[in-house]
Formats: structure tokens, C-alpha cells, sequence
């Protein structure tokens, strides 16, 4: 099976060998009978290190992630903060340091501002559209370089590659947030990262009922590992939840196109916009990372962020009135969010370094008909 939507509907998904059922069932089930002391009957003993459900979520994701690598391998969370977490206790101990993005989600920037630094993990930030500046804020005890790419929520693109060869020349490893590209648009295992992250509620689930989070890795030894602290700690996605993400999948390739081609229209909506006095999209020649982007991406992706001349309360006014665009945090399913960063997903870094403009307006633009998405925001913005 080589074409991506093919993988995305079959990849870990034969038909039941009891009944034929051609979708992989839920498994709602929390142990497995034994055939003997030690002697599992289908390989699967308890649903926190097991279950058939999750297994089919996991080889297709692999599949989707890591196309013809026959070492990757797949994990499911319960979130996309518990991936996150996994890596960190996987990888880190107290005194490494990690590289973040400058302008990183703001639930990552958290995580390891509140949780991992107490623990003893030192951080500090660069510009992920320059590897270079990357490479000065490595220290001999860097074991992670961590990005987003696009980012969350100005969509700065990285070069994944480049970062790589930084990443490795310092001993440290890669790990990519995939979440806004998803891997329809964007592969960085094959372009030379370690760790592959996705919040799946995203554009994975793509119909905002389920909450989950997956990590891919092709180094066997890395792959032991993040398996054994998924179990140890226990952050796995329930059998119904990866039911669903399996179920979103199937999909993902169409709604992309779509997604894309919508975020394309907006996009040439508020070029027209005189209140408008930045547009963050990478398909934009003029995004400065736009060449970056047409290299590494199949597409330029369904978020778009901009900025308002007249500042906060008139981006505020805008969230407020749409109607079709829903005024709440999260992206990627198949309705259109509309959301002030500032004040909702990145309220955690006001503040700090991080900070995101006032100004700023994040939509994740969805499948609805482009007319309709077009004429809701130039309502609110007139």
C-alpha cells in the first residue's frame, strides 16, 4: 500500500478475523484471558499495555508518519500533553537542557516551564526559522530540540532537515510537533527528525469529540523506550477514543485538500481587508519562510492567523461576532474556529518571552462552504 489514503483506511485495519466487521472494533475491554501462567492467547494481557483497538490506531499512524520504514513504531495517549510528557521522562533527567521554539504552544511552553523545570530540566528558546540560532542555544547538556512547525499560533515554518543536522552535531535528538501540518502535509521522520508528535484531537480526530495525543519513533532502542514509559505511566488513549482518531483518519487526506483550499480564500478575503496589517500563512509568497514550506509541505495547511491595526478590543470584537465561525480554542476539525490567542490558548505565556500579540486573531478554518466562511468574517470585520 504505497498512496497515503490508502494507508490511512487500511493500515492496521484487516477485517475482524471473527466476524469480518471490515472497522476494527472497540475493544471495551480491561484484561484478556490466558492460556496458561504467562501464556498470552493473542499477545494482549492488560488494556494499559495492550488492546487491540489502540494497536490499530497505533500501525496506522506508523504507517502514515514513517511510509516503507518498517522499524517505526506508534504510540497512542490520552492526550497530546501526555505524549509530551512521555518524551520528557523518557529522554530527560535533571540537569539536561532542551531547546524550545520562541513562539512555542503555549501548553508545551507550560509544561516545561512548571512541571519539567521544577524537576531540574533547564530550557531556553530560539528562532526555529533560523538554524543558527538554534545552534547557539544548544549547551553540551542539550538532549532535546524541540519544534513546531508550522508553529502555534504565528505559523513560522523550520527547516526540518537543517534542524536536524544542528540537532545531531550537538548530540541531541529532534522532536517535531506535527500537529498543524498533520502527516498528510509533512513527514519529518523521513526528513531526519527522531520523535514525531501530534496532539491527535487535531486534524488526526478532525471532528473535535476525542481528546488523544501519538508519538512515532524509528529507532528501535528509542521506540523500547518510549513504549515502556507509555506503559509504566500509563497515559494511554481508551479503546473508544482511538476508535475515533482511527475513525478521523480515514478521512484526513480529503478534509486536508479542503481545509487547505478554504484557508487559501480567507486568505485572499483579508488581503482585501484594509483593517487587516498582517496575515500569517505560509502559502503567502512573501511569508518570510514561504520557500521552506513549498519544499518540505504538500500543502500550506487550514490554520491562519492575522492582526488587526485597530489592536485588542477590535481583534476582541471580531471573535465575537461570527457566526459561523465558532468562537473557541482547539483546531483542526470540520467546523471553523475563531479564537483571540492572547486571552484563550496562549493566556499561560502573557508575560513571559513568548507572548503573542494582543492584536492577534488565530481561525482555523474548516470544510464548510468558502462563501460562507468568507462573508461570516466580513460581517464581523465591517
Amino acid at each position: 500500500m504505497d498512496g497515503f489514503n490508502t494507508r490511512a483506511i487500511h493500515a492496521g485495519q484487516e477485517p475482524d478475523p471473527l466476524t469480518g466487521a471490515v472497522v476494527p472494533p472497540i475493544y471495551q475491554v480491561s484484561t484478556y484471558a490466558q492460556d496458561g501462567v504467562g501464556g498470552l492467547r493473542s499477545g494482549y494481557e492488560y488494556s494499559r499495555s495492550g488492546n487491540p483497538t489502540r494497536t490499530a490506531l497505533q500501525e496506522c499512524i506508523a504507517s502514515l508518519e514513517a511510509p516503507g520504514i518498517e522499524s517505526a513504531r506508534g504510540l497512542a495517549f490520552a492526550s497530546g500533553l501526555a505524549a509530551e510528557d512521555t518524551i520528557i521522562r523518557t529522554v530527560l533527567k535533571p540537569g539536561d537542557h532542551v531547546v524550545l521554539p520562541n513562539d512555542a504552544y503555549g501548553g508545551t511552553y507550560r509544561l516545561f516551564a512548571k512541571v519539567a523545570q521544577p524537576w531540574g530540566i533547564e530550557f531556553s528558546t530560539a528562532e526555529i526559522t533560523n538554524p543558527e540560532s538554534i545552534a547557539a542555544a544548544m549547551t553540551p547538556r542539550t538532549k532535546l530540540v524541540w519544534i513546531e512547525t508550522p508553529t502555534n499560533p504565528l505559523l513560522n515554518i523550520g527547516d526540518i532537515a537543517a534542524i536536524a543536522h544542528v540537532a545531531h552535531a550537538g548530540g541531541a535528538l529532534l522532536v517535531v510537533d506535527n500537529t498543524f501540518a498533520s502527516p498528510y502535509l509533512q513527514q519529518p521522520l523521513l526528513l531526519g527528525a527522531d520523535i514525531v508528535l501530534h496532539s491527535t484531537t487535531k486534524y488526526m480526530g478532525g471532528h473535535s469529540d476525542v481528546v488523544g495525543g501519538s508519538l512515532v519513533a524509528v529507532d528501535p532502542e528509542l521506540c523500547e523506550q518510549l513504549a515502556y514509559h507509555q506503559n509504566a505511566m500509563g497515559a494511554i488513549a481508551g479503546p473508544f477514543d482511538s476508535w475515533l482518531v482511527l475513525r478521523g483518519l480515514k478521512t484526513l487526506g480529503v478534509r486536508m485538500d479542503r481545509h487547505n483550499s478554504n484557508a487559501a480564500d480567507i486568505v485572499a478575503f483579508l488581503q482585501t481587508q484594509e483593517s487587516v496589517s498582517q496575515i500569517f500563512w505560509p502559502g503567502l509568497p512573501e511569508h518570510p519562510n514561504h520557500d521552506v514550506a513549498q519544499k518540505q509541505m504538500k500543502g500550506f495547511g487550514g490554520m491562519v492567523s492575522f492582526r488587526v491595526k485597530a489592536g485588542e478590543q477590535a481583534a476582541l470584537d471580531i471573535c465575537a461576532k461570527t457566526n459561523v465561525f465558532t468562537l473557541g480554542e482547539s483546531l483542526g476539525g470540520v467546523e471553523s474556529l475563531i479564537e483571540h490567542p492572547a486571552r484563550m490558548t496562549h493566556a499561560s505565556v502573557s508575560g513571559s518571552a513568548l507572548e503573542v500579540p494582543a492584536d492577534l486573531i488565530r481561525l482555523s478554518v474548516g470544510i464548510e462552504d468558502s462563501a460562507d466562511l468568507v462573508s461570516d468574517l466580513e460581517k464581523a470585520m465591517n
